[in-house]
């Protein structure tokens, strides 16, 4: 079977495990994943599965186009590609489930995107501290300073300084599948990671 699962974060709660220990968990919405296509090493020179998620009303004619090779009567939202885990090969026009990949106590990874907060200063991006209120500067204690010596004459690539924030591809490592629950199509995953509710998160086996 493939590798990940593609899910729909619903938000973040808490649970108790049998110790009594309090765990801080996020909650996913995943949906049967439909298979669309099946990468082999003969023909496309690697092997994965190709799968189809979420729902979107418009497509362009190559979308239409493929969906109407595999008679598949969806209209989904965009596709992503998946490892192989075993030699078991779905059968392209199946449904994955998210039972069938993860179980408790798995380790996995997870990829979302960022809440972006548009342009931003350096104390909110980078976290630096504010400048001395005192010494005639009274206006200027949120800036980022002096950025650089005369030599060599320019700004350094990478220089923190304000810009945009957020909105970029993270990964969270570490993290532990708590409970899969097949009749709600969700899976509870320990610790946060990036993305809002109802942002689509990848997640992987570590």
């Amino acid at each position: 079977m493939i590798t990940g699962y593609i899910a729909q974060k619903i938000g973040m709660s808490m649970i108790y495990q049998p110790d009594g220990q309090r765990v801080s968990v996020t909650i996913c919405k995943a949906s049967p994943l439909k298979v669309t296509q099946i990468r082999t090493l003969e023909k496309d020179k690697y092997q994965a599965v190709q799968i189809a998620y979420g729902t979107k009303k418009h497509h362009n004619q190559s979308v239409k186009a493929k969906l109407a090779k595999i008679s598949a009567d969806f209209s989904p939202k965009a596709f992503m590609e998946f490892a192989l885990a075993s030699e078991e090969i779905p059968v392209v026009g199946s449904d994955i489930n998210i039972e069938t990949i993860f179980h408790p106590g798995d380790k996995v990874q997870i990829t979302g995107i960022s809440k972006g907060r548009g342009f931003a200063g350096v104390i909110k991006r980078y976290g630096f501290q504010r400048q001395p209120v005192t010494g005639g500067q009274s206006d200027r204690v949120r800036a980022p300073g002096s950025i650089g010596a005369q030599t060599p004459g320019k700004v350094i690539r990478g220089k923190k300084m304000p810009g945009h924030y957020g909105d970029v591809s993270k990964t969270v490592t570490g993290l532990k599948v708590v409970a899969v629950n097949p009749e709600k199509q969700e899976i509870t995953i320990s610790g946060s990671f990036p993305g809002a509710v109802k942002s689509w998160v990848v997640i992987h086996q570590a």
